[in-house]
């Protein structure tokens, strides 16, 4: 008897469970097919345009044929209906014939959706109206120019892309170390690297086509160093001529959004002027400098900007420089006269972002000020005595902890930020937590964290103005 019923009770809970999984699948359909109702996805409108236009041909043919084929159409309708009525009540096939012309017409509309999915290449555990929704929302997110190079700029553009995919990086090209350094040196190419991390950073193609593009050959003669990618932009360059075409070539592989734009196509190689009078050339050796950095140069003295860069910049609603290495990220891309005169006459807000910690050989001892201070006297060096930026975004005072404690060891130390100083000169100076909540093994700015930092200054900006 016993088992009687929980062999009942079992069979009760799993027509339940049948019973209840078939109403949160009905109800999710639902929900789904509401979200279509919804403004902005620009979808609703052409089906209905597409449909009136069906409407208006058919009335079109009705009226060259003489209005016959309306009348062969009622004659067949009422047919067909008195036929089925023949054989089953109204009661009965009303019902029948309303539930298969719905059945049809969800069947139809999700294989056509499903097609769509496909032919777009969304992904598979996404709906095809949520992925239209999050493209029609980054589509009217603002337009931004991002200016620097190296992991700074390429952990800011990964942060950006969940807000936009108007993204233009636009990128220094004065690399000589490593994989890039040694591209240049022997095919006599411009550095790929930078790009190719920025290429990466704005990429939406699936997660293996991105990691093949950042995978660097651990072994073998001659690859050990080389990642996939630099030598792909390298390989691509030699074909088209151009590292501007490499590029977007390469943006079409990855699915990129926004674009990557070098900052000049001249092959620019950096000077440095040290306190001590010494002048040492090349990006590497900056970064390795023994004394503090005066003022830096270039190779030619006034390399020529991409109209794309230019374009870009003109077209900006905000203006974002930083972070990155001050001296081989940064100034190289201000030391590109027609960039700096974009930058001056655009009317959109531009934001500096300063680096969290100091950088051994190249910004030792220096907080915010002393970035600024920086960046003012190498453009003065060039004759601009005008701010470029009027705003700053910094980190808020960090935090005792081990990793700190680390970095220090090895020769950097913390930002500071002096606000009423830089509120003296005539900043406006915004602080957030910028390195995250998580604990990491290396102390960089957290994209999102960084990316909400930006979005909230650009709001309140609007709000503002």
């Amino acid at each position: 008897m016993k088992k009687k019923r929980k062999r009942q009770l079992r069979k009760s809970n799993l027509r339940k469970g049948f019973f209840a999984n078939l109403a949160f699948q009905l109800y999710s359909r639902l929900k789904r097919a509401i979200r279509w109702l919804l403004p902005g996805l620009v979808v609703k409108r052409w089906m209905l345009t597409s449909g009136l236009g069906l409407l208006i041909a058919l009335i079109g043919v009705c009226i060259w044929t003489d209005l016959r084929p309306i009348y062969w159409v009622v004659e067949i309708f009422f047919w067909f209906l008195g036929s089925i009525t023949t054989f089953l009540p109204r009661t009965i096939s009303g019902p029948i014939v309303f539930l298969i012309g719905i059945s049809l017409l969800i069947w139809g509309q999700g294989r056509s959706f499903e097609s769509i999915k496909q032919a777009v290449g969304t992904k598979k555990d996404t709906f095809l109206v949520d992925a239209l929704r999050a493209k029609r929302r980054l589509n009217r997110g603002p337009n931004i120019v991002a200016i620097g190079g190296g992991t700074g700029l390429s952990s800011l553009l990964k942060g950006l892309k969940r807000y936009s995919s108007r993204i233009t990086a636009i990128v220094t090209v004065a690399d000589d170390g490593g994989s890039s350094g040694a591209l240049r040196r022997e095919l006599g190419v411009q550095p790929p690297g930078d790009i190719r991390n920025c290429l990466a950073a704005l990429a939406t193609e699936e997660p293996l086509i991105k990691g093949l593009f950042q995978y660097r050959f651990s072994a073998g003669n001659g690859l050990e160093g080389h990642s996939f990618g630099n030598l792909f932009l390298s390989a691509l360059t030699a074909i088209t001529g151009s590292l501007e075409t490499a590029i977007t070539a390469s943006s079409r592989v990855l699915s990129v959004q926004g674009q990557v734009v070098p900052a000049t196509n001249v092959d620019v190689r950096l000077w440095a002027e040290l306190e001590n009078g010494e002048r040492i050339d090349g990006e590497s050796a900056i970064g390795k400098a023994k004394f503090p950095i005066i003022r830096i140069g270039c190779y030619p003295a006034q390399p020529p900007a991409l109209p794309r860069a230019l374009e870009a910049i003109k077209n900006a609603e905000i203006i974002l420089i930083g972070p990155g290495s001050l001296y081989t990220s940064i100034l190289p891309n201000l030391l590109v006269p027609e960039i700096v005169n974009a930058i001056e006459r655009s009317k959109a807000p531009k934001l500096y972002i300063c680096n969290l910690m100091t950088q051994p050989g190249e910004t030792d001892g220096l907080d915010v000020t002393g970035h600024v201070r920086a960046i003012e006297s190498q453009l003065a060096s060039r004759g601009i005595t005008r701010k470029i930026f009027n705003s700053i975004l910094a980190q808020n005072e960090l935090e005792p902890s081990a990793l700190i404690d680390y970095y220090k060891s090895k020769g950097s130390e913390p930002v500071i930020c002096n606000k009423v100083d830089l509120l003296s000169k005539g900043y406006k100076v915004y602080l957030a937590s910028l390195q995250g909540s998580e604990a990491t093994p290396t102390f960089r700015h957290d994209p999102k964290s960084l990316a909400v930092a930006i979005m909230r200054f650009y709001r309140s900006y609007k709000k503002g103005k």
